[in-house]
Order: structure tokens, then C-alpha cells, then sequence
């Protein structure tokens, strides 16, 4: 009987290569937070966080980067069509705004009590967090 050597090969080598498709990435932005878009077709326009996917580096923004879906009837009181919905778009392309509505980049800070808190880093104030 053959002994299987490349089978043991490609097993790690996958694992490894999901391990690091799977990290998550490191974002400063939550659900609730208002942000203003600063790339893409949405250029300017100013929404809040519906949702944040830390696996892909993505979120879904109330209102901006609109896109169609075709969708069929299941039920009979389901409404079918064409249906508008937010898409995901990049982290990077957003900036979160501050409490004077100003887009800033964002740096951590231990507090006092032992909290992390965010920091503006234009006007240095604390922004906090809406969950």
C-alpha cells in the first residue's frame, strides 16, 4: 500500500493559508457611530454604522452605497421586486466624525478609571461610544 505524503502537505498548507484569510482586522469604528464618506460614488455624504464586518474590513452605512437586489415572492404577503439596500463598502474609505462634525482620525487612551476611551486627534476630545 502507497503511503499519502501530499495529502499531509496540503492539509497544513491550508490550514495555515485560513488561519490567516480569517484574522480579523483591527477596526476603530462601531455600530452606531456617525461617519462621513470620504472615496467612491458616495463622496461626502454622512450616515450612521448599521453594521461592522471585522473578518472582511467592511460596514454597512444607513443610506450610502445603495445597491439592487432582485428578489422573489416566497409567501404570499411577502412583497417581491427590486429592493434597495445598503452594501458594504470598505472601512477605509469612511472617517468618523467628532462631536463638532468634523471628520478626525481616531487614537486610544486609558482613562482614569482603567477604560479605554477614543481620542479626536484634531481637537484631542472624547468621542464616545453609542452601544
Amino acid at each position: 500500500m502507497r503511503i499519502l505524503t501530499q495529502r499531509k502537505t496540503a492539509k497544513k498548507r491550508s490550514r495555515t493559508r485560513h488561519a490567516i484569510n480569517s484574522e480579523r482586522q483591527r477596526m476603530r469604528i462601531t455600530k452606531g457611530d456617525t461617519v462621513r464618506v470620504m472615496r467612491g460614488d458616495d463622496k461626502g455624504k454622512e450616515g450612521t454604522v448599521l453594521r461592522v464586518y471585522p473578518k472582511t474590513g467592511r460596514i454597512t452605512i444607513e443610506g450610502i452605497n445603495i445597491a439592487k437586489r432582485h428578489r422573489k415572492q416566497r409567501t404570499p404577503d411577502e412583497q417581491g421586486g427590486i429592493i434597495d439596500f445598503p452594501a458594504p463598502m470598505a472601512v477605509s474609505n469612511v472617517m468618523l466624525l467628532d462631536s463638532k462634525g468634523n471628520p478626525t482620525r481616531i487614537k486610544a487612551r486609558i482613562d482614569t478609571d482603567g477604560t479605554k476611551e477614543r481620542i479626536s486627534v484634531k481637537n484631542g476630545q472624547a468621542i464616545p461610544r453609542t452601544r
